[in-house]
């Protein structure tokens, strides 16, 4: 079969194409500059960097924007010139900020991640401690026995070692890649006992309970405000699904609010109302341990 393309969809793949190469050539002009779109670009990428090497993830930002690129671009050139793409003016934002929320995402998971298993890691050195001579020694034992991520983690304070950072230093790195106040906690203790001296296995063992009967207080907490989590997601859904099944039921129900002034003010009000509900509700949720 045959594709047959009439001269007005070419012209508008043509147009689109030119479009795109004047977007980018001036993309590419304003980021070896000095303005706010340099700094906003680099600020961009940064972050994307970062997150990917404390991810532990292969990549580059550059590889991710060329694949934004490429996506907003081509849903553009399919819903001018081909046909239209349903929800396209989701798909747009979805692509431009979907990779660092995503990025996000997975950063609060190894981080949550990583508190879980700390006092595992904590009581694993103290272990070590008590047959294997030298601190740095008892750390590079234990970390056959990890999993990752903290695997991973220890593996890099490892390397900073070889390749002359103290193990203070090196803990002190760990404590602000992670960014975890669970964990500067524990490598707190650590530093301490180091610093100190004393029985530090005693002291680690010690720090190892103390997690572990925190993690297990903030599981109960998390038992004791399930059913608030599940009212505030109804209180965040349920206008949205009124709304959608009056206007199956009569469609244009809630036109009337879209053709008048006050209809603007009442919808302002409600969605006032409705935002500082979920911010209240969010506030008396979150219980700090």
């Amino acid at each position: 079969m045959k594709l047959h393309i009439s001269s007005l969809i070419a012209m508008k793949l043509g147009a689109i194409v030119l479009v795109f190469i004047g977007v980018w050539a001036a993309t590419e002009v304003a980021v070896y500059g000095d303005n706010f779109i340099t700094r906003l670009w680099a600020r961009y990428t940064s972050y994307l960097d970062k997150t990917l090497r404390l991810l532990f993830m292969e990549g580059s930002s550059k590889t991710i924007v060329r694949w934004q690129l490429a996506v907003i671009f081509g849903v553009l050139a399919i819903h001018i010139a081909l046909f239209p793409v349903p929800y396209w003016f989701l798909i747009i934002p979805a692509a431009i900020v979907g990779p660092a929320v995503w990025l996000a995402q997975e950063r609060k998971k190894r981080i949550e991640k990583l508190e879980f298993q700390i006092d595992g890691f904590i009581l694993a050195l103290a272990n070590s401690m008590k047959t294997v001579p030298g601190p740095a020694a008892a750390l590079q034992a234990v970390v056959p026995i990890l999993h990752n991520p903290t695997r991973q983690e220890i593996e890099r304070v490892v390397k900073e070692m070889r390749v002359g950072n103290t193990l203070e230093q090196s803990l002190v790195n760990m404590s602000s890649r992670i960014g975890s106040r669970a964990m500067d906690s524990a490598l707190s203790a650590v530093l301490i006992g180091l610093q100190v001296g004393g029985n530090l296995p005693v002291v680690l063992e010690t720090t190892a309970a103390t997690i572990r009967e925190m993690n297990r207080l903030e599981g109960v907490v998390r038992t004791k405000t399930s059913e608030g989590r599940a009212q505030l997601w109804v209180l965040a859904v349920f206008p949205f699904a009124i709304c959608g099944a009056f206007n199956a039921v009569q469609h244009g129900y809630f036109d009337v609010l879209q053709q008048s002034f006050v209809g603007y003010v009442v919808l302002t009000i409600a969605c006032t109302f409705w935002l500082s509900a979920l911010i209240v509700a969010r506030k008396v949720l979150t219980v700090d341990i």
